[in-house]
């Protein structure tokens, strides 16, 4: 076994690898770009090295920088994690060139399994079966087009040497193929220096169903089940499981199977996962092989009780399998949820900014338990937008189904976060949805139960703004509604009781609930308290705010008669109330800032809901537009973003060129509707 491990990643993958690797005894080495400098993965690493710039061009995707850094620091091995560099034939030779063991697959099984299309045709021949399609080299549009209708609508376009979602769009009639096209190629060569597509057969209410495979080099070749990754928003993986709800012994055999039969047509060594599209009758075709760990690992972990990241390590000196085929046996069951800063009531948009606050449920276990979770940011950390935006991955284990989804559900309503906008509440919605919890599964989940998954918005309740209101009153020195409950000041004029020579005290709080403003006045008359909004009559009011941390407090209050806690935190013009909902974020008014916002007319111009690139212009100044119609797309977080023309309307001006960097909230087009 080597003795010095560099992780050539970043974020929980690496924190993750770093945490077996110190396991093991091994030492580890991190490296990091400019964006990174104080990541979590740096510290949780023996030793760091910087290798360049915030993108991960500059950085992360650097082969010379990451050897150089290896050469430095004595490293026997390199471990890619996922993503960047993992899947990278020439880094893997290039390892191996440098007498550094890459932990990883063979250069030729990465680059066999690299081209979906070649990787389509070696199935076809080990008798794997595939999906309908075109999996060929001709990338002219107009042939792809044809290819398209001969296949029939709707079609999927996905990128080649692709992953993760990227790349990829469904296409539902001829008409919007060249567009889809011509995006997909754009997204595909900005994510994987690869413009090269496939074209596919639609399936209809489909599961993804993966199988984890894991190969030595003396020959062994094993499943370790499968997981079911059908939650998805676009085509990206919302919530795994393992095992897949309704698997039959037979059909897992067979998958199971298959995958090792991929495996072997070409001479895979390391963990790799086979994934296969299954439809309601139970027919699975071959879609992809990923030749990594994959994000969705820790579910295996969960119900074989394997540490696949061991496994891969000792697979990498030069050591047999750890277990047989006929030794490995499923344990209950797991679930995994992938935390992201991101919104979505907008569509998934990512959102970037300070990590205030990010508190995980209690009794949670970094490694191994019933409760885990695997993370590579910490509260005070920042959200970029030169990476992608997961902040964590929350996994539980349960002796089924049933009770793994409760435990899932209870972590995800005691998750707290703060600063960014996060899918924490979504995810709750989901895991708690009918179709969900009886396991209604298909890829189109999320799109098939929108109505239910995204209600319309709830006003704050009168709880939330008591306890909002009470943490305000604590941050002012007033944590207590009991003057006996607070210590005498040594200073007669620091008395905060309220207390007045007319025996009476009252305060109005202005807060903002998106739109809706409650001015919530406080009231005390000789020692009593009493709480009233607008017309309503005062209600008797009682509460208690124990300080636990900076602007944090657990508070208890009681308003007429009916209790309310939740731990509060209160930041310089904003409150937020954790409940197990999620976060009620509420703002104070500030009257001088609103008034100078008076008067204000943005007109028709748009803004760029994040920092990004400009990658494409679809208008000119001058052109009238539909609503719905694209202006122009971005590039942010290694995804696409098209901007579209709220109203029917004429483009004035666009104020940016393709290639330009732009920050959140310039304005890129003036549109007069």
């Amino acid at each position: 076994m080597f003795t010095t491990l560099l992780i050539a990643n970043r974020g929980e993958i690496a924190c993750r690898i770093a945490a077996t690797a110190r396991r093991m005894g091994i030492r580890t080495v991190a490296v990091y770009s400019d964006a990174d400098a104080d990541a979590r993965h740096v510290a949780a690493c023996d030793s760091a090295v910087h290798i360049g710039g915030p993108e991960p061009r500059s950085s992360y995707l650097r082969a010379d920088a990451i050897l150089e850094a290896a050469r430095q620091t004595g490293a026997q091995a390199i471990h890619p994690g996922y993503g960047f560099l993992s899947e990278n034939e020439d880094f893997a030779r290039a390892c191996a060139q440098a007498g550094i063991v890459f932990v990883g697959p063979p250069a030729d099984a990465i680059a066999a399994m690299g081209s979906k299309s070649a990787a389509k045709r070696i199935m076809e021949k080990a008798d794997v079966p595939l999906v309908p399609g075109y999996h060929g080299d001709n990338q002219e549009a107009g042939f792809l087009k044809k290819q398209a209708d001969a296949i029939g609508y709707p079609v999927l376009i996905k990128a080649s040497a692709g992953g993760g979602g990227k790349g990829m769009r469904i296409v539902e009639s001829a008409d919007g193929f060249n567009d889809a096209l011509a995006s997909c190629k754009r997204e595909a060569a900005s994510s994987f220096g690869d413009d090269k597509v496939l074209i596919e057969r639609y399936l209809t209410r489909p599961r993804h169903i993966e199988i984890q495979v894991f190969a030595d080099g003396k020959g062994q070749c094993v499943y370790l089940f499968e997981r079911d990754c059908s939650v998805q928003r676009r085509h990206q993986k919302v919530i795994e499981e393992a095992p897949a709800p309704g698997m039959t012994v037979e059909r897992r055999r067979s998958m199971g199977e298959a995958a090792v039969a991929a495996a072997r047509a070409v001479d895979y060594v390391g963990a790799g996962t086979v994934e296969f599209i299954a439809e309601p009758d139970g027919r699975f075709y071959f879609m992809e092989m990923n030749t990594r760990l994959q994000v969705e690992h820790p579910v295996t972990e969960m119900i074989t009780g394997q540490d696949l990241v061991e496994w891969q390590l000792r697979v990498a000196a030069g050591e047999p399998l750890p277990a047989a085929q006929d030794a490995l046996r499923i344990d209950g069951h797991a679930m995994e949820a992938r935390i992201y800063a991101e919104n979505p009531d907008n569509g998934f948009l990512p959102s970037i900014g300070t990590l205030a606050a990010l508190d995980f449920p209690p009794h949670v276990q970094f490694v191994n338990g019933d409760v885990r979770v695997d993370g590579g940011v910490r509260a005070g950390d920042t959200i970029t937008p030169y990476y992608d935006p997961m902040i964590a991955k929350l996994i539980v284990h349960g002796s089924d189904r049933d009770q793994a989804c409760a435990r899932l559900a209870q972590a995800l309503g005691q998750l707290r976060t703060a600063g960014v906008q996060t899918n924490v509440a979504f995810l709750r919605r989901l895991v708690l949805d009918q179709a969900f919890a009886q396991a209604d599964l298909d890829t189109g989940l999320i799109e098939r139960r929108h109505d239910a998954l995204f209600p319309p918005r709830r006003n704050a309740s009168a709880g939330e703004l008591t306890l909002a209101l009470a943490a305000l009153m604590a941050r002012l020195g007033r944590p207590d509604s009991d003057p006996a409950g607070l210590a005498a000041p040594a200073d007669p004029w620091d008395v905060v009781d309220g207390w007045r020579v007319t025996k009476s005290w009252a305060c109005t709080f202005t807060l903002l609930d998106g739109d809706a403003a409650h001015a919530l006045t406080l009231h005390r008359e000789n020692g009593s308290w009493t709480l009233s909004t607008g017309a309503d009559q005062p209600l008797p009011l009682a509460w208690r705010a124990q300080p636990d941390g900076p602007g944090r407090y657990l508070v208890r209050a009681r308003l007429d008669g009916m209790d309310a806690r939740a731990p509060v935190l209160v930041r310089e013009d904003s409150v937020h109330v954790f409940t197990p909902d999620g976060a009620r974020v509420l703002r104070l008014h500030d009257a001088v800032a609103h008034a100078s916002d008076e008067g204000d007319d943005h007109g028709g111009s748009l803004a760029a809901p994040m920092p990004g690139k400009i990658i494409a212009i679809q208008v000119k100044a001058g052109d009238t537009v539909k609503a719905g119609d694209a202006l122009l797309v971005m590039e942010a977080m290694k995804m696409e973003h098209t901007i579209c023309a709220p109203s029917d309307g004429t483009v004035e001006e666009i104020f940016f060129a393709v290639g330009d960097q732009v920050v959140d909230g310039a304005e890129l087009v003036a549109l007069t509707p």
